[in-house]
């Protein structure tokens, strides 16, 4: 094995480049390798870092620990609770929050973290286990092929705190299933195990070695042409990704419409202080 490069971002990721395989791993095991700001950061690098790599002929996305990633960290949700509307983001001062966008992007950082992905021109092959919740979910769908654990637990879980998936998650579900299919989903923010995502067409293959099977399947595309692997992933992607910046956008604008608002909020705070919840007539 030759090893060409690695590469640790903000004690968050590290990237392991071995043969033409990018080992791309979420490296928060103590925390379910949830999404901080830290988290965000480090994986729109890592990503940006392997677009133009020229290198590598296929990555494989993981997460170190039990869980691939358990979603937006703990504490975003504790301080929607705590202060209401005070939680709202910024996207124009906060440069910290996943909201900020970037000059000439069709994403902000949140959706970049799964995007990056599609942008990376070799094939991304997710190895999930444990926990793909919320925002882990839609990093998953960010990548071209799943392999999960038949036992992982897997949801859209925005709903469930008054939230829509923003994460570019949507679209790349809408790309996988039935739209009743994704609407189920999203509606009803339910945990699916990772046998009946494959049966639904969510996950590619089931293993109990997610891991391995990821990078067998990483190998077996590493000896193919990196010209035609690179170039059927350009074809593939134009039809599916069609219309991304204008969907990505209309993310943005409904979830700006929702964050800190009072049925947000009280989804949230129902839910910590284990209550009923009591919402007001919808605002959109």
């Amino acid at each position: 094995m030759t090893v060409k490069d690695s590469k640790n971002y903000n004690d968050r990721v590290t990237v392991t480049i071995s043969d033409g395989i990018a080992d791309v791993r979420l490296d928060r095991a103590d925390k379910r390798n949830a999404l901080d700001p830290a988290m965000f950061d480090a994986i729109a690098q890592a990503g940006k870092d392997l677009v133009t790599d020229k290198d590598i002929r296929a990555v494989v996305l993981s997460g170190n620990g039990a869980s691939f990633c358990a979603g937006l960290d703990f504490g975003s949700f504790q301080a929607m609770a705590d202060s209401g509307e005070k939680s709202k983001p910024n996207p124009d001062t906060d440069k910290q929050n996943a909201g900020a966008m970037q000059p000439g992007a069709i994403t902000h950082l949140a959706q970049q973290i799964c995007w990056v992905w599609q942008e990376v021109p070799v094939p991304v092959i997710a190895a999930i286990q444990g926990h793909a919740l919320g925002g882990g979910m839609q990093l998953a769908l960010g990548a071209d092929i799943r392999v999960a654990h038949p036992t992982t637990q897997l949801s859209m879980r925005e709903v469930h705190w008054g939230l829509i998936p923003d994460m570019t998650g949507t679209l790349m579900l809408s790309r996988l299933v039935r739209d009743d299919v994704v609407k189920d989903l999203v509606f009803s923010a339910r945990v699916i195990s990772g046998t009946e995502a494959h049966e639904l067409g969510v996950v590619t293959r089931v293993s109990d070695l997610p891991l391995e099977v990821a990078m067998q399947i990483a190998n077996e595309i590493a000896v193919r042409s990196p010209d035609a692997v690179r170039g059927a992933k350009a074809l593939i992607n134009r039809l599916s990704n069609a219309g991304a910046a204008e969907h990505f956008a209309e993310e943005r604008r409904i979830i700006h419409s929702l964050i800190g608002k009072p049925n947000q909020v009280e989804a949230v705070m129902a839910n910590f202080e284990k209550r009923p919840t009591n919402f007001a007539p919808p605002t959109v």
